[in-house]
């Protein structure tokens, strides 16, 4: 069965691993990476419904609905977040035959985590929303959700539970907003009505009860420093569920997990900030960043590209001291385009926001440019050829962070050229959304600039040491200079 969420079509299915019939929602092409989504306490599939267009673009997502929650009937034993990471490892296992990159929100952050913790080997990196660490959840909560949830684990307290519910209308609306969402969330009435149905949907106050067990009985303080499992960790400021003293404990412990707070977000970060949510999420694992691509799949031929770009990088300037996993995501924001021989890449005299890395041939750079590419190599003479650009180089750098005119021809070489692309507003975009990555992307950027520009001081100087004071300048040194006074005018 198809269904609509945002647009993008998802497909319900049913699993049956083991003994244990699991309903999920699944998008994306089959036999891509997967992603696995994984809810929280007291909820469904629709908990992390707001991620799966994105996602869905570039991983074969399964949004599950855990035992006992939405539509999947509950276990025959007691829940506990070890029987839920055993029955998801082998949906992992079924489904893939390569790991998954999880995505958890609160409990399911909780189930995330224990699964890199017992199968590395089945993690490739997480995305955790709000998650629960140390299983003791807020003073409101504790307070007063909690006795309602103790409450239906009995037949008797269930009975009442619901009577209560039926006869003063809104009960679970006010503990369920102060306890869920900030003062000025985001989110829509749409989804809230959602979430706030999945909380109190019938025949689920066994499961709830056990599961408000299970997470104190989880207790992930002092087990996260051997964690090697990359993981981006987003938290709303004003989280009353989760409270904010368990992303302390990830501080101390896991100071390799990305850690960002979000203001203006409750427990629910990713319905209450969810353009915010999104871009995190877009530059953590390489994805399209813009929203018009948000629910258009890309290609097979594109991945493929980006999986060679991201090997190509780690021999470029640009990717100087970055992993795999930095260099794919920075990949992914690039742009590959294709040159045949004395094509313009950039004209001179024209505003520019792009940064060029050569992938294949080369770039040559022409001084005194005359807007026209034929004519460039024609009718020019050589030693208006500044420099070439080689793979591995990049040039375009100053026109990208100034956005000034550029200061040459840029025009492919005698064997075409194909380039990497970065755009100014990528580069901001990453710079502001992974800042793990925008910070060394841009040290190297400017290491790249720094090192041309010595370079040129150290020819200039060559030139001027070669040269007699008492004899006329030589050919040759007066090309030299020539040839670098675009750049060092371009660099003052």
């Amino acid at each position: 069965m198809d269904i609509l969420t945002d647009s993008t079509p998802f497909r319900k299915k049913t699993y049956t691993i083991g003994k244990q019939e699991l309903n999920v929602v699944e998008a994306g092409k089959p036999g891509r990476q997967l992603a696995l989504l994984i809810h929280g306490w007291s909820s469904s599939w629709y908990a992390v419904s707001p991620l799966l267009g994105l996602l869905s673009q570039r991983f074969h997502c399964i949004a599950v609905d855990l035992p006992g929650y939405g539509e999947s009937p509950p276990m025959a034993e007691r829940a506990t977040i070890s029987g839920y990471v055993e029955l998801l490892a082998e949906l992992v296992e079924t489904v893939s035959d390569a790991p998954a990159v999880l995505v958890g929100h609160s409990m399911g952050g909780m189930i995330s985590i224990s699964m890199a913790r017992q199968y590395p080997i089945l993690v490739d990196r997480m995305v955790l929303l709000s998650p629960t660490i140390s299983g003791r959840l807020s003073t409101f909560i504790n307070l007063f959700v909690s006795p309602i949830t103790i409450l239906e684990r009995f037949g008797l307290g269930s009975v009442l539970v619901s009577s209560v519910e039926r006869t003063i209308v809104g009960i679970t609306d006010r503990l369920v907003r102060p306890a869920s969402f900030a003062e000025r969330s985001g989110i829509t009435r749409q989804d809230y009505e959602r979430i706030r149905h999945d909380v109190r949907r019938p025949g689920q106050g066994r499961v709830r009860a056990e599961c408000y067990t299970a997470m104190r009985d989880s207790d992930l303080s002092g087990k996260l420093g051997n964690i090697e499992t990359p993981a981006l960790i987003l938290w709303g400021a004003e989280d009353n569920t989760v409270p904010l003293r368990d992303a302390g404990v990830v501080a101390d412990e896991w100071p390799q997990a990305d850690l960002r707070i979000m203001p203006k977000a409750g427990h629910w970060p990713h319905f209450e900030m969810p353009e915010s949510t999104r871009r995190q999420v877009a530059a953590y694992l390489g994805l399209p960043l813009f929203s018009h691509q948000l629910n258009s799949s890309i290609g097979d031929e594109e991945l493929e590209q980006t999986r060679e770009a991201a090997q190509f990088l780690a021999h470029s300037a640009l990717g100087n001291n970055l992993n795999l996993a930095q260099r794919t995501r920075l990949a992914a924001h690039c742009t590959q385009r294709k040159y045949v021989p004395g094509e313009m890449v950039a004209q001179a005299t024209e505003s520019g926001s792009d940064l060029f890395i050569v992938q294949l041939g080369t770039v040559e750079v022409w001084k005194d440019p005359t807007g026209n590419a034929a004519e460039a190599r024609e009718k020019r003479n050589i030693n208006d050829r500044i420099d070439t650009v080689r793979p591995g180089q990049i040039t375009g750098e100053f026109s990208l962070l100034d956005m000034g005119s550029r200061s040459a021809d840029l025009i492919a070489g005698d064997d075409g050229a194909t380039v990497l692309i970065l755009n100014r507003e990528r580069l901001l975009a990453l710079c502001e959304d992974d800042a793990a990555l925008g910070t060394p992307l841009l040290w190297n950027i400017a290491t790249a600039v720094s090192r041309r520009v010595r370079f040129i001081l150290w020819q200039l100087n060559r030139a001027e040491k070669k040269r007699d004071p008492s004899e006329t300048t030589d050919a040759n040194d007066v090309t030299i200079i020539s040839q670098l006074s675009p750049f060092i005018k371009k660099s003052s």
